[in-house]
């Protein structure tokens, strides 16, 4: 049995939809208080609100120090602890690298990986004076093992948390605080619905498990790295992807499946 999540406290950035407000809301159904961060107060209340307990919406700018400051200051105000930070907030516009402009690149750094120094480093205080932390960050499999035409912007952002994680790993364990990341593949959102669209079409053919990875699926990776129960783990990093970097090649997973088929 997990220990109780019930009481604990945990700012989720980018929450208002897709990954992040399905990691808020599995936090929220575990009993956790939850302030749900975006870039728009609105998007932030109406999702607290639709996730229910005691959550609640707060607008932030991550990759502006001053609102990552207030951010942590106004979950001790509503809630009184720091226990989780859920580094989510994050961008992937597509630009390949003779049509990328510098000014992209660098929006697509700053937000992506300042804005995850800026939020962990925000949340420091107050998990350091109870000695204890978790922080999970939200990264992808195209920082890792993964890589597509017109997101190198966005794989060198990702490659940088793992490294930022690595790092802060070390720095923040004498103070009992843990930094991992958990790294989606291509996941169902509600802008991927559920039924078999072309781009899931294209995607489930280097998926060993013949599906997407869903909100849920990292919802609860998240849950996990974030419990009491992941105490001994830091540094890490939990791929959820239904499979899909293990294929060398998409005629592996063909080969597995008319094997499947004759048995």
């Amino acid at each position: 049995m997990f220990a109780s999540m019930h009481g604990r406290t945990a700012i989720v950035t980018g929450a208002s939809r897709g990954i992040g407000r399905g990691i808020a809301a599995r936090f929220a159904a575990a009993g956790m208080q939850v302030l749900v961060v975006a870039r728009r107060l609105e998007d932030a209340q109406r999702t607290a609100q639709e996730i229910g307990g005691t959550a609640s919406g707060f607008a932030a700018d991550i990759t502006d120090p001053k609102a990552t400051r207030a951010m942590a200051a106004e979950a001790l105000a509503r809630y009184g602890a720091i226990d989780v930070l859920c580094a989510n907030a994050g961008i992937f516009p597509r630009a390949r690298i003779d049509e990328m402009t510098a000014d992209g690149f660098d929006v697509m750094t700053s937000v992506n990986l300042k804005g995850t120094f800026l939020s962990v480093q925000a949340c420091l205080d107050a998990m350091k004076a109870r000695h204890d932390g978790r922080i999970v960050i939200v990264g992808s499999i195209t920082g890792t093992t993964g890589g597509y035409p017109g997101y190198a912007h966005y794989a060198a952002s990702k490659a940088g948390q793992l490294g930022f994680m690595r790092c802060a790993a070390i720095e923040l364990a004498p103070w009992g605080i843990t930094v991992n990341a958990v790294l989606p593949g291509n996941v169902r959102t509600e802008e991927q619905p559920a039924h078999k669209s072309e781009y899931q079409r294209k995607k489930l053919v280097m998926s060993p498990l013949g599906r997407l990875a869903g909100v849920e699926d990292i919802a609860n990776g998240a849950l996990f790295l974030a419990s009491r129960e992941a105490g001994a783990i830091t540094g890490q990093t939990l791929i959820v992807d239904a499979g899909q970097s293990l294929p060398e090649s998409p005629s592996a997973v063909e080969e597995a499946m008319a094997a499947a088929a004759r048995d």
